[in-house]
C-alpha cells in the first residue's frame, strides 16, 4: 500500500469518508475532471471551480493546485480563499491537486502563485460564500440581500436564525453559480486572513516526520532504482561490464536507458540503471558498475577556458537589444570607468535531490514526484511512454526544497521509463553526487559595464553587455544568444533615466543543461548592476543609496518606450505592475533609515548597498560585513511586494533567499575539466553554515499594490551588497564570484 496519505492526494472512498457516510455536499468543481478530488467528493460531476468543497461534517476542503516546497503556498492560498468564503481556520481541510489543465498553469515557479491566484482565489471564495447565501435564503423564504456570512456560518440578523455551512452545503450544491461580475468581496479593512502571519499547515507534520515527501513513497512490489548518467552531456555507453554489479545482494538487473538525442530537454538523459529490491543495494550495484562513454562534443569543455571567452567577448560589440538616446563613439579613457564581472556556474543544491516513483500498465501511469510542476511531468512522461496525457496521473508530494530544479521532469520521464521496461512500480531516487554532476546548471556569464562621466563627474551614458549561455539551448540545437525574456531580467529592464543607454547581447553556445534557478538570470544581472552603481558612486564621491537615486532620476512609470525592445515584465501588464521608480525609492529609503539605526562600520568592517527589481517586487538590501577572524555579517533588507498574504512566510522566504544568495556569492562555483563537472557534494559545493549565518532583520513595506514575487526578489542584491561591503571594508573590488577565490570565508 502507498504511503501516500488521502490528506494528499484523496480517492472516492476516502473522500467519502471525510464528507460522511452520505459523501454529500457542496462541491466545486469542472466536469471531465475524473481526478479532481472536487469531483470525487460526489457521485455526480462537479460543478463549478476546481477549489472548493464543502461537507456535511462541515469540513471546507480547499484545493491547492500549485506544489509545497516549504514557501507556505498550500497555506497563502487557503487564506485568500477562506478570507472571500468566511471560512473558520480550524475547519479547513487543504487537498492537494493532481496534475490537470483545468487547473490552467500549475508551475509553482516565478514566484507567481499568488501574484497570479490572488484575485481567481478570492472570486472561488466569493462565488462559494454566494451559493451558501443563496440556499439559506431559499430555505428561510427571505430575499437573500438580507442574510450574509460570518464566522463559518450565514446568519439572518432580522430572525436571529443562521445555518452552519454543512448544514446547508447540499441545498447550495442546487443553486445558479453566480457569474463573476456579479459577486461581491470584501473590504480590505475587513480582512481577517489575508496579512495575518499563519504557521504553514503542514509545520507539524513536518516537524515530527510525517510529511509525505518524494523520498517516503513506498508501493507494493516496488523496485528501486540508481542511474549511473553519462558524465559529458551528450556522452553514451561505449563499453558496460556488469558482472560484479549483478552479483550484489539484492540487485535484480541491470538496464541501459537509451541516451538523449537532439536538444536534451527534459529527456531522460541515458546511461546505466542498476535494478533492485531496495536502495543501498542498488547504490552498491552502481558502484561496481565497469562503464566507458563515448565522446561528445561537450568534451573538451573546460569553464575556466570559457570563461576567459566570454570576459573577452563582452568586451566587444553585440547585438543590440535596448538603445535609448545616441550611441556614444568617444569614450575618453579620463571619464570612463569600465568594469567586468563574472558568475561561475551554478546548482540548485535542494536538500532533497530529484525523485520519482512510477507505476506503468497497459492502461496509464501513475507518477509520485517532488515536482514543481505536474503538468510538465505529465505531458513529458506521455510523451516518453507514447501514451495520451489523460492517462498519466501525477500525485504531487511535499518537496525538500525546489529551487527551480524540480520544475524540470527529467527524473519522472526515467522512473516511467524503467517501471514500463520491468512492469513494476518503479522509484528512481538520485544521490546528491547525481545531482552536482548531472543537473540543469545556472549559466555561467560576464557582464561589462561602461560609464561615461561629464565634466561635473555625473555619469551621462552607459553601455552594458552580458554574454551567458541561453536557457533556451537545453530546448533547441544551435541556440547562441539569450533570449529576449533572459535579457528581461535584471539586464534590459533597469529603468535607469541617463540621456543615453545601450545594452548589447554577444554569442555563447552552451555545453552543458542549462536551467532556471532562483531569480535566473537576475543572479548575474544583480551582481553586475548592483556592483558597478557602486564604483560609479565611489567615483562621484557620493553614497550608493544616492547614485541608485541619480541614476533612477524622478519617481516615474518606466514603459521603455521607443527602446529597441518589447518588455515582458515577468509575464504582467505594465498596468497592473508597472516598472515604478517611488517604490524603488521607496525601500531605498527604507534600508537607510534602518542602516542610520544599525551600528555604525568598525574596524575592518564595511556597509555595502544594492537594490533589485524582480518578479515585479522590490528589494533593497544593507550589509555590514567584517573582514578579520572574527568577521561578522548583518544584513538589513527591505521588500515591496504589494499586498501580502502572509507576513511570516514572506519574512521567512526573504531570509531563506538571503541565506540562498549568500551561499552563491561566498561558495557557489561548479566547474568542467573535459566536459565533466569536477564538484560532487557538499564538501566541495558547499553551502551557507549557521555560524556564518547573518543577523538579519526583514523590513516589509505596507503596500495596497497588487501581490507580487516573494520566493526569488531577494536573491539578486544580496552578491552586490556583500562585496560593495567588503570593498568598504578593505578596499579590494571583487569582480568574480564565489568570494571564496579571494577571501577566505
Amino acid at each position: 500500500m502507498s504511503t501516500f496519505t488521502a490528506v494528499e492526494n484523496i480517492s472516492r472512498r476516502d473522500v467519502l469518508k471525510l464528507f460522511g457516510a452520505v459523501g454529500g455536499g457542496l462541491a466545486l468543481g469542472a466536469s471531465g475532471l475524473t481526478w479532481s478530488p472536487m469531483v470525487l467528493a460526489q457521485d455526480k460531476e462537479a460543478r463549478l471551480n476546481l477549489f472548493i468543497a464543502i461537507g456535511e461534517d462541515d469540513k471546507v476542503y480547499l484545493t491547492c493546485h500549485r506544489s509545497e516546497m516549504g514557501q507556505g503556498i498550500r497555506t497563502g492560498i487557503l487564506q485568500v480563499l477562506a478570507e472571500e468564503l468566511e471560512a473558520d481556520w480550524d475547519k479547513i481541510v487543504p487537498i492537494q491537486g493532481l496534475a490537470d489543465k483545468r487547473y490552467a498553469s500549475q508551475n509553482t515557479d516565478g514566484s507567481r502563485s499568488i501574484r497570479e491566484n490572488y484575485d481567481r482565489m478570492r472570486q472561488m471564495g466569493a462565488m462559494a460564500r454566494a451559493m451558501l447565501e443563496q440556499a439559506a435564503a431559499a430555505r428561510w423564504k427571505v430575499p437573500v440581500s438580507e442574510v450574509h456570512t460570518a464566522h463559518h456560518k450565514v446568519l439572518h440578523v432580522k430572525s436571529g436564525r443562521s445555518a452552519k455551512f454543512g448544514e446547508l452545503a447540499l441545498a447550495a450544491s442546487e443553486q445558479v453559480v453566480p457569474a463573476v461580475e456579479s459577486l461581491t468581496f470584501k473590504d480590505v479593512k475587513d480582512f481577517k486572513q489575508i496579512g495575518a502571519s499563519r504557521q504553514i499547515v503542514d509545520m507539524d507534520a513536518m516537524l515530527t516526520g510525517r510529511a509525505i515527501y518524494g523520498y517516503d513513497i513506498k508501493l507494493d512490489g516496488m523496485l528501486y532504482a540508481s542511474i549511473m548518467r553519462p558524465p559529458v552531456l551528450g556522452s553514451d555507453v561505449a563499453t558496460l561490464d556488469d558482472t560484479a554489479a549483478r552479483n550484489v545482494a539484492g540487485v535484480l538487473d541491470v538496464y541501459r536507458l537509451p541516451a538523449a538525442k537532439g536538444a536534451p530537454a527534459f529527456q531522460a538523459l541515458g546511461g546505466v540503471a542498476v535494478i533492485a529490491t531496495n536502495t543501498w543495494s542498488a547504490l552498491e550495484g552502481r558502484k561496481a558498475l565497469k562503464v566507458t562513454w563515448t565522446a561528445s562534443d561537450n568534451s573538451q569543455h573546460d569553464s575556466s577556458l570559457y570563461l576567459q571567452e566570454l570576459v573577452e567577448r563582452v568586451q566587444q560589440s553585440g547585438n543590440v537589444v535596448r538603445q535609448y538616446g545616441d550611441e556614444i563613439k568617444n569614450w575618453p579613457e579620463a571619464n570612463t570607468l569600465k568594469a567586468v564581472y563574472t558568475v561561475p556556474y551554478l546548482i540548485h543544491s535542494s536538500i532533497e535531490p530529484p525523485v520519482a516513483t512510477a507505476h506503468v500498465t497497459d492502461k496509464g501511469c501513475e507518477i509520485w514526484a517532488s515536482t514543481q510542476t505536474p503538468q510538465s511531468t505529465q505531458q513529458n512522461v506521455a510523451a516518453a511512454l507514447g501514451m495520451e496525457e489523460e492517462a498519466i496521473k501525477v500525485n504531487v508530494t511535499l518537496l525538500g526544497g525546489g529551487f527551480g530544479r524540480k520544475s524540470k521532469p527529467d527524473f519522472s520521464v526515467e522512473a516511467a521509463l524503467l517501471s514500463k521496461q520491468f512492469k513494476r512500480p518503479v522509484k528512481v531516487s538520485w544521490s546528491r553526487e547525481d545531482e552536482i554532476q548531472n543537473g540543469y546548471y545556472h549559466a555561467i556569464s560576464a557582464q561589462s559595464y561602461q560609464a561615461l562621466f561629464d565634466a561635473n563627474n555625473k555619469p551621462s551614458a552607459l553601455l552594458a553587455r552580458t554574454g551567458f549561455p541561453s536557457i533556451s539551448s537545453t530546448f533547441a540545437e544551435g541556440v547562441e544568444y539569450p533570449s529576449g525574456g533572459e535579457l528581461d531580467l535584471g539586464f534590459v529592464d533597469v529603468p535607469f533615466a541617463l540621456p543615453n543607454l545601450r545594452y548589447e547581447a554577444v554569442k555563447a553556445q552552451a555545453h552543458s543543461r542549462i536551467g532556471w534557478m532562483r531569480s535566473v538570470c537576475n543572479i548575474q544581472h544583480g551582481f553586475s548592476v548592483g556592483s558597478f552603481v557602486d564604483e560609479m558612486a565611489h567615483r562621484s564621491q557620493v553614497s550608493c543609496p544616492q547614485m541608485w537615486r541619480n541614476l533612477l532620476g524622478e519617481a516615474r512609470r518606466e514603459t521603455f518606450t521607443d527602446q529597441q525592445f518589447k518588455y515582458g515584465n515577468y509575464g504582467e501588464e505594465l498596468n497592473r505592475h508597472p516598472v515604478d521608480v517611488s517604490r524603488y525609492l521607496g525601500v531605498i529609503d527604507a534600508v537607510e533609515k534602518a542602516q542610520a539605526k544599525a551600528p555604525k562600520a568598525g574596524k575592518y568592517q564595511g556597509w555595502g548597498f544594492a537594490v533589485h527589481r524582480s518578479f515585479v517586487s522590490y528589494v533593497a538590501v544593507a550589509m555590514l560585513v567584517e573582514v578579520s577572524e572574527d568577521k561578522q555579517l548583518k544584513v538589513l533588507n527591505a521588500i515591496d511586494a504589494g499586498t501580502i498574504v502572509n507576513p511570516d512566510r514572506v519574512k521567512a522566504q526573504t531570509e531563506g533567499a538571503i541565506v540562498f544568495g549568500l551561499s552563491l556569492a561566498l561558495m557557489g562555483e561548479i566547474t568542467y575539466k573535459e566536459g565533466k563537472v569536477q564538484q560532487s557534494n557538499f564538501h566541495d559545493y558547499p553551502l551557507l553554515r549557521m555560524p556564518q549565518a547573518p543577523d538579519i532583520e526583514i523590513i516589509i513595506i505596507e503596500s495596497d499594490a497588487p501581490p507580487a514575487g516573494v520566493g526569488e526578489p531577494g536573491v539578486p542584491p544580496v552578491a552586490p551588497s556583500l562585496t560593495n561591503a567588503i570593498f568598504a571594508a578593505t578596499g579590494q573590488r571583487i569582480r568574480d564570484l564565489p568570494v571564496n577565490k579571494l577571501l577566505r570565508v
